[in-house]
């Protein structure tokens, strides 16, 4: 398997950040759970997620952990900066994590199933530290909900070229859509699967500045040289493809994308 398809830039810290920043409301809205829950985070990255949902959540008290040292640091830093102090933060692989069965009233999981090549393995594994009767909730992207004027060929296939690059990491770009049907067979009960689009157009700027230049489009130029080296594009098309990218977030663009947000109790 190869690595992190956006890899472990500070641009790519970045990205995450506004990504967060701007998300908040239409993501955690409803990322909230009873006072007193012990709730994992899995793959927390540089904390961009983490400082959301436990400001939500002060009296639950979270684990979270990812498997880059850096980036665990990061999110410390982030959090005591903050002064965030109902977390505690851990390197662990998420097909073998360092905690006893059923650990957790809750397991979080936001970004990160479709960077595995084998997410029905980390979900068993994170089904196992879960409690019986308690809730997991998923959060994913979808890349083929991406739409957007004005059209572009060339920017549809650049973006392509970052869902292809994510396929042959062993990952999915397109999973949000199917987190019902992942979360039934791993064996969750009462599954819910809701639907999140942004729709950013000039009538809300912030979410044209947030999501559509330095979330969307920032992450796929951020995977022009790889594409450009496994011979999915040219310099030049590529190109192309991020300047009408960018069109659609100038006066009468038009921006389309939908994440996932899915949830299930362990029997």
């Amino acid at each position: 398997m190869k690595s992190y398809v956006h890899g472990y830039t500070e641009r790519e810290a970045e990205r995450l950040e506004n990504q967060s920043n701007t998300l908040d409301e239409l993501l955690h809205h409803d990322s909230i759970w009873e006072q007193g829950n012990v709730i994992l985070e899995a793959g927390c990255g540089t904390g961009a997620q983490t400082k959301i949902i436990t400001s939500k959540n002060p009296l639950c008290k979270f684990v979270s952990f990812d498997i880059s040292d850096d980036s665990v640091n990061k999110a410390k830093a982030a959090a005591s900066s903050l002064g965030i102090t109902n977390v505690t933060f851990r390197k662990a692989d998420i097909f073998m994590l360092p905690f006893d069965d059923e650990s957790f009233d809750h397991v979080f999981v936001c970004f990160v199933l479709e960077h595995l090549h084998n997410y029905r393995a980390a979900i068993a594994e994170l089904k196992r530290v879960l409690k019986s009767n308690g809730s997991i909730t998923i959060i994913e992207g979808d890349h083929g909900s991406a739409y957007f004027s004005p059209e572009s060929t060339k920017a549809n296939l650049a973006i392509q070229c970052q869902v292809e690059l994510q396929r042959r990491s062993g990952g999915d770009a397109n999973i949000g859509r199917k987190l019902y049907p992942v979360l039934k067979e791993a064996g969750f009960e009462r599954i819910s699967n809701s639907p999140r689009m942004v729709y950013a157009d000039e009538s809300n700027p912030n979410l044209v500045e947030g999501f559509t230049r330095n979330t969307f489009t920032a992450m796929i130029e951020g995977v022009k040289e790889e594409a450009i080296a496994e011979n999915l594009t040219g310099e030049a098309a590529f190109d192309e493809g991020i300047r009408d990218l960018y069109k659609t977030a100038e006066n009468n663009g038009v921006f389309c994308y939908t994440f996932f947000k899915a949830t299930g109790i362990k029997k």
